[in-house]
């Protein structure tokens, strides 16, 4: 895109960072400058409210873009993200959300802190929280540099740089200034512009096609290259034993991860009930559904209309099969209509980046100061409470401007990664780390300080140390190192190894414990989570 096009483009860029600082500068303005104001918004948002912004936090770069482009290049099994995207936020639904909100206060660590010795549980989930918030951080901030150098027609390294460096500033601003309500309301206008967008997409393919699907799938079957065997399972995930167990471990990553999601939990503390808490899941799941439901009609749409070929030739992971779709259904390269359309797309997927990444250094900041700071550097002096809790916020303030200066640089050295590999090691973390302790300290009656410590360590190591060994890393010409083989572990991802080790670990390290489980304290803590009785 050249000329008036890129002007167009960036207008639309410069328009939406323009009302969402302004939306910063606002909630700024009203601020009662406590913990609860920074980290919960108040606890004054409504389940509709809430839903939308759990839907603007989730839908990242990875789904909008991402998504689309594994089902234009391998069809039936690019769906896998779809549906365990999807299907994970019943897993929430049933088992986390309502009792997340009655137990805690503004963190994971708070969940699990109820019941245990507080300063090892903190430290834990605090460090397991961080490094979840890192990962998908770099992510999205990889993904906003190639959609900026997509747009400008080509792979500028001085664009994608600014770029990344230009999203973690404004992320530090919305976070730094405005706390969750900002963050909040950000995520709501993403999410009303994402929807707004790949239903006006959806539409317009369905309408090239007449509303017939079945000549959809035949067209994306045929321009795909690999004929009937594009709408069957196995043109990715098939053939040898390591391809299937691959399969299963995204599978199990993707299903189990988002209950580990630290800026996913995070939002349910911004209501003011656990039963507002649950209608937000409700909400969010009609949102989410909707929009992953979508995804397949675009990549399946853009296998037809643009082609497999051409999508992989212009970014061979993917990423670009959404925008050279929306040129195509616009009236193609060099016609107004496309650049517009583009143009739109790219702006909304921009859009999309920076409130899922503002949500990210929100919920990372809040482990840094609400469980790191607080186990490490409180004070025993009995300050009064206003004056701790204004200091927590004041560390969460700087600790947002560390993380934003963490995420630019490992943005800078992390540009030409895959985007779909980090989002699923964030996923794969998140499920063996988080999760398991996240469930013993709910439902398990004996859980002691130890297990949940061990379950903490036990799956956040093995998950990151098997990526590091895996094919993703070395050994292979498609790995991040292709010119070095230290590659010990066969699996892309550790999530078949490395959940079952998290819920050992936590097993192991309770039946090993010589401290009894604190039986006052799970008590309280299960009636607080059944009844809501006591809870913030």
């Amino acid at each position: 895109m050249t000329g008036d096009h890129q002007t167009l483009a960036l207008l639309l860029f410069s328009a939406f960072i323009a009302v969402t600082l302004g939306i910063t500068t606002w909630v700024s303005r009203n601020r009662r400058g406590s913990a609860e104001e920074f980290y919960a918004g108040g606890r004054l948002f409504s389940p509709m409210e809430n839903g939308f912004a759990i839907a603007g936090d989730y839908m990242s770069a990875a789904s909008f873009l991402g998504i689309s482009g594994l089902i234009a290049l391998y069809g039936y099994d690019g769906m896998l993200y779809s549906v365990g995207f999807l299907v994970a936020w019943l897993v929430v639904l049933l088992l986390v959300a309502e009792l997340v909100r009655n137990c805690g206060r503004f963190t994971l660590a708070d969940v699990i802190a109820a019941r245990m010795r507080e300063r090892p549980v903190r430290i834990a989930a605090g460090t397991s929280s961080v490094t979840v918030s890192v990962l998908y951080l770099v992510a999205q901030m990889v993904g906003a540099g190639s959609l900026v150098a997509l747009l400008l027609g080509g792979t500028s390294e001085a664009a994608r740089s600014w770029t990344v460096i230009g999203v973690g500033a404004l992320m530090v601003i919305y976070v730094s200034w405005g706390g969750m309500r900002a963050t909040t309301w950000i995520q709501i206008v993403k999410a009303v512009l994402l929807m707004a967008g790949a239903t006006a997409l959806t539409v317009l393919v369905l309408l090239r096609f007449h509303g017939d699907v079945n000549q959809l799938l035949t067209t994306a079957a045929e321009r795909s290259g690999h004929g009937r065997e594009f709408l069957s399972p196995g043109l990715k995930y098939g053939g040898d034993w390591t391809a299937r167990l691959d399969f299963i471990s995204l599978g199990l990553a993707l299903v189990l991860g988002t209950a580990g999601l630290p800026h996913i939990l995070s939002r349910f503390y911004t209501v003011p009930t656990a039963r507002a808490a649950r209608r937000s899941v409700v909400w969010s799941i009609g949102l989410i559904g909707s929009f992953y439901l979508m995804t397949i009609v675009l990549g399946f749409g853009a296998a037809a209309l643009v082609g497999t070929d051409e999508v992989r030739a212009s970014n061979a992971a993917g990423n670009t099969a959404v925008p050279l779709l929306a040129l195509d259904l616009g009236g193609g390269a060099g016609s107004t209509g496309g650049a517009v359309l583009f143009a739109v797309v790219a702006a909304v997927a921009f859009a999309t980046i920076l409130a899922v990444v503002a949500g990210i250094t929100l919920a990372s900041s809040a482990s840094v100061a609400h469980d790191l700071y607080a186990s490490l550097k409180r004070k025993r002096n009995g300050r009064r409470r206003g004056g701790k809790r204004y200091s927590e916020v004041v560390v969460a303030r700087v600790a947002a401007i560390g993380i934003g200066a963490v995420g630019i640089g490992l943005g800078l050295l992390a540009r030409d990664l895959n985007v779909a590999f980090l989002v699923g090691l964030a996923f794969a973390v998140a499920a063996s780390a988080n999760l398991p302790v996240l469930l013993y300290a709910l439902f398990w009656r004996n859980f002691t300080t130890r297990g949940a410590v061990w379950s903490v360590y036990g799956g956040l190591v093995p998950a990151v140390l098997l990526v590091l060994l895996s094919p993703v890393v070395s050994g292979s010409p498609e790995a991040l190192f292709p010119g070095v083989d230290f590659q010990l572990f066969p699996l892309q991802n550790p999530g078949v190894v490395s959940i079952p080790l998290g819920f050992l670990a936590g097993w192991l390290g309770t039946v090993t414990s010589p401290e009894p489980p604190d039986e006052a304290k799970h008590a309280e803590t299960e009636v607080r989570a059944l009844t809501g009785a006591g809870a913030v």
